[in-house]
């Protein structure tokens, strides 16, 4: 054993580890805060639009009137999918996941970018609007599918959000609802150095391309215990069914030892502040929709979990309520977060680029040591 693993200390999953530096944002578990550029999120949440956070991410500051006219602009310009990328797009399985699918297509967006292997700044942001302005596109033609629909095209008319419920649903939504979908981008673009983050970071730190990284976050984004678990909040919800079956519910997951989806966080120590934001959209959502028992239940199993875990509800929870209140079937949720994320992945792809080590840390061997060779016929 070497000096260095000796002395090493274990932690696993890299927990506590500062890994590296980032002027993008801050999560601050002990005082449950989280920072965007300097912004805590209760300055933008409802305030902000997606347009204007993605520019802060990507560039460092918000937009003057002027630098927002025409970052709106460029967003609209890239939203068509290139040809062959929305073909291929229509010629994978019907019964492909969205998530699989969306990886899938991402990466073909390398293959037809002029700018895939450039890395000087200029087209490392080129880029960086590309897949924000295009993963609704293709988020939205995957809901299609999954409806067996044709897709739609994009609207230039409509804002970020409400151009991806237009493609959607074929028809322009609400106010409430784009003004919901927009808050959710919001508050889920991006998390400091999340488990999809630090796997596009470290994608980027061997040299490789902006779309290898980005689709290897979103590989990472695609696992249960990182964005897909607002798919398994909003499953919960269904299975419960009914505000009497909560405390049932509750006590057949803790007598199986089973996981709450939507509760728990490795590094907020209270609640995910953006939980509440999306709770109180949610709630006001719910008065207008003819299904409200979906956050009657939420809220009650909340409160049940409270009382019988004291655990905290995280980013994931009243995710799924809002979700499904604004109309998008539960097959495509983790797929939505992807579509907040993009901006806070890009901002920390180029951030990496521009400031580059390779990722490599140590491990801690655990195996035997000092075995002899012996020849395969006298092995027994």
């Amino acid at each position: 054993m070497s000096d260095t693993a000796s002395s090493a200390t274990v932690r696993k999953g890299l927990e506590g580890v500062v890994a590296g530096e980032t002027a993008i944002s801050d999560v601050d578990g002990q005082r449950c805060q989280l920072i965007y550029r300097g912004y805590h999120i209760d300055e933008l949440a409802g305030k902000a639009t997606y347009e204007e956070v993605s520019h802060l991410l990507l560039f460092g500051a918000l937009p003057t009137r002027s630098q927002l006219a025409e970052w709106t602009s460029q967003l609209l310009a890239a939203r068509p999918l290139p040809p062959p990328v929305a073909a291929l797009l229509q010629s994978l399985p019907a019964n492909a996941m969205p998530m699989a699918a969306l990886r899938t297509v991402i990466s073909a967006m390398g293959v037809y970018d002029p700018d895939a292997d450039d890395d000087a700044p200029e087209a490392m942001r080129r880029k960086a609007l590309r897949a924000i302005a295009t993963t609704t596109t293709i988020a939205a033609a995957l809901g299609r599918r999954l409806a067996n629909q044709s897709p739609v095209p994009p609207n230039p008319s409509l804002s970020h959000a409400a151009n991806f419920l237009y493609m959607l649903h074929g028809r322009e939504p609400s106010a409430e609802h784009a003004r919901a979908l927009d808050t959710y981008f919001v508050l889920l673009a991006d998390h400091s150095f999340n488990a999809s983050t630090f796997t596009a970071r470290t994608v980027t730190g061997t040299k490789s391309d902006f779309y290898s990284a980005i689709s290897a976050a979103i590989g990472s984004l695609k696992g249960p215990l990182h964005g897909d678990a607002n798919r398994k909040a909003m499953e919960t919800l269904e299975e419960i069914g009914t505000e009497a079956n909560v405390e049932p519910y509750v006590q057949k997951t803790l007598a199986d030892h089973k996981r709450f989806m939507g509760f728990g966080h490795r590094v907020y120590k209270g609640e995910d502040p953006r939980a509440k934001h999306l709770k109180a959209i949610a709630h006001a959502l719910a008065k207008t929709s003819q299904e409200p028992k979906w956050f009657a239940i939420s809220e009650k199993l909340q409160e049940a979990v409270w009382r019988a875990k004291q655990l905290y509800i995280n980013v994931d929870f009243y995710s799924a309520s809002l979700l499904h209140y604004v109309g998008i079937p539960t097959g495509l949720f983790t797929t939505m977060f992807a579509c907040a994320r993009m901006a806070g992945w890009s901002a920390h792809v180029i951030e990496q680029t521009a400031d580059n080590r390779l990722i490599r840390p140590l491990a801690l061997y655990t195996g035997p040591r000092d075995l002899r060779f012996v020849p395969v016929d006298q092995r027994s």
